[in-house]
């Protein structure tokens, strides 16, 4: 099942989303009594061969490190409308977000709720490339709208760093 979207990080070149998948409940096991937020981010930039879009996933084990990994899109166009970059990039973060079902989730509370006494919790968020301040302000409600429309809660800067900071660093 989606084995076709390919995914890396520094340590394995290639991962399906089952492999994904399996990191990061052994991320989850290795400490099930955190706060973990579960992050997907999109950005892009413009180079000369086209624009480069890089979509992650970020296990954040609040207070106690992280786990991620990265999904590389490759336009031959070089996009010059920001609208549309941005659109793109929710687009991408959708996609990868909308891989993790219901039975994912479930399986991954599973690891969680023996440990809810003791601080065990798990959010899972949307990070998008805008925010109050600059050229994206305008578009915040727009792109909000469709996050919340699959029902996932959509964060922007500066609490979006799954987007404007671990994607961002691979953009270039």
């Amino acid at each position: 099942m989606n084995n076709d979207l390919r995914f890396y990080n520094t340590t394995t070149a290639e991962m399906t989303f089952d492999d994904v998948f399996e990191q990061l409940l052994q991320f989850m096991k290795s400490d099930p009594a955190s706060l973990y937020r579960l992050a997907i981010g999109t950005d892009s930039q413009v180079h000369q061969e086209g624009t480069k879009f890089i979509t992650s996933i970020h296990l954040h084990r609040v207070g106690k490190g992280a786990w991620g990994c990265l999904k590389k899109e490759m336009t031959k166009r070089r996009i010059k409308s920001l609208k549309e970059k941005i659109s793109l990039e929710t687009i991408y973060s959708q996609e990868v977000a909308a891989l993790f079902t219901e039975k994912h989730i479930s399986k991954m509370a599973e690891i969680l709720i023996p440990y809810i006494d003791n601080g065990a919790d798990f959010s899972f968020e949307v990070h998008l490339d805008i925010g109050k301040k600059g050229k994206t302000r305008h578009l915040i409600d727009e792109m909000s709208e469709l996050i919340l429309a699959i029902g996932l809660q959509p964060k922007i800067k500066p609490n979006s760093y799954a987007a404007s900071s671990y994607a961002n660093k691979y953009t270039k």
